[in-house]
């Protein structure tokens, strides 16, 4: 497994990571991804350390709770040998207060995730959206607290735009706070807003990537075929795909070049879709999930090799997609602004 800094920090991490949303299942958007329970989460852990992807990425919301207590179960013995990623923002109860960035809530839901998860300190702790009506001073100032009590080691935030991630890293800066040092985000072949904004400004102020939903919700990993019907199991399916619709025509073309990169290969869909993200600028970790142990075997079969310069080209031209305003113009400035359309060359 190869291992690479997260952002502008001396913290490495794993190329691949695990998602661990299918733990639990009592949640009505969670069972829709899975239900392991802590038999079967066991065994999807011991299967990736064996890897060595040993970074594992979960939330308080993952069926109330559930995901992390499970995973607190599957590492029992072993915490010294993992990398443990959590999440705080949105509501847990009914309590006015439990919701959102303001301090008594980002310290409350970090230490019941610490009871959750058996353990008295997190690798990274992530703000799961952002917060409009708590002051980013506040809650940075928060995280800050947390930092220095032991209780978090690094801090990231996850599905900000540009000026809320800016914005709190610059707040960081001039109270000399710890800063964010990654951006758990929406990417994927069939996902590739993330290079218009957001890329930059990780290049720009060295933020790691962490990669959530790099499958589409499933419909890169093969089982989506032209003229034939959704998988009954899928999440799209089953009403648990996030993001706009995506046109079955476009999701077709973008599988055909995948089908023959695989053939090309002799690796999976699933595998090349995976790869093409681990080769992008500011990529720190790609985050898997796996309902099963074939499922996450095959994803980690994505490190080890490289689509070759021309397989990459194949597959971005593709999937690019039409810009919006400010970005199709300035791409016809390339004399000053050359990231703008050629940002992985």
């Amino acid at each position: 497994m190869e291992y690479r800094l997260l952002g502008g920090s001396g913290f490495s991490v794993p190329a691949l990571s695990f998602g661990t949303g299918t733990f639990g299942g009592n949640h009505p958007f969670f069972s829709k991804w899975g239900s392991s329970d802590v038999v079967e989460a066991t065994r999807l852990v011991d299967i990736c350390m064996e890897a060595g992807a040993n970074l594992f990425d979960t939330a308080d919301i993952y069926s109330f709770g559930q995901s992390e207590e499970i995973l607190g179960e599957a590492i029992k013995g072993r915490r010294d040998k993992v990398l443990l990623s959590t999440k705080a923002t949105f509501r847990m109860s009914d309590e006015p207060n439990d919701v959102g960035h303001s301090r008594f809530h980002l310290i409350r839901s970090c230490e019941a995730s610490l009871r959750r998860l058996q353990t008295d300190y997190l690798d990274i702790f992530t703000l799961h959206g952002f917060d409009a009506k708590t002051p980013v001073e506040e809650a940075m100032r928060a995280l800050e607290t947390l930092v220095e009590s032991g209780k978090v080691r690094y801090i990231t935030c996850s599905n900000y735009s540009g000026w809320h991630l800016m914005k709190s890293l610059a707040v960081s800066d001039h109270y000399g706070w710890s800063r964010f040092v990654g951006h758990q985000a929406h990417y994927s072949l069939l996902r590739r807003e993330y290079e218009w904004e957001l890329m930059p400004l990780a290049l720009d102020q060295n933020v790691g990537t962490l990669v959530w939903g790099p499958l589409s919700q499933g419909r890169l990993s093969g089982k989506f075929r032209r003229s034939q019907p959704i998988p009954a199991n899928s999440r799209v399916a089953q009403g648990a795909g996030e993001g706009p619709a995506i046109s079955d025509e476009w999701l077709y073309s973008v599988v055909d070049v995948l089908d023959a990169i695989s053939a090309e290969t002799g690796k999976t869909v699933s595998q090349v879709s995976l790869n093409w993200l681990l080769q992008r600028p500011t990529i720190s970790t790609v985050i898997i999930g796996a309902r099963d142990e074939k499922q996450l075997v095959d994803n980690l079969g994505a490190v080890g090799w490289n689509l070759t310069a021309e397989q990459v080209a194949r597959l971005d031209a593709v999937t690019e997609l039409d810009t919006i305003y400010p970005y199709w113009h300035q791409r016809g400035f390339t004399e000053r602004n050359p990231t703008a359309t050629k940002l992985y060359k």
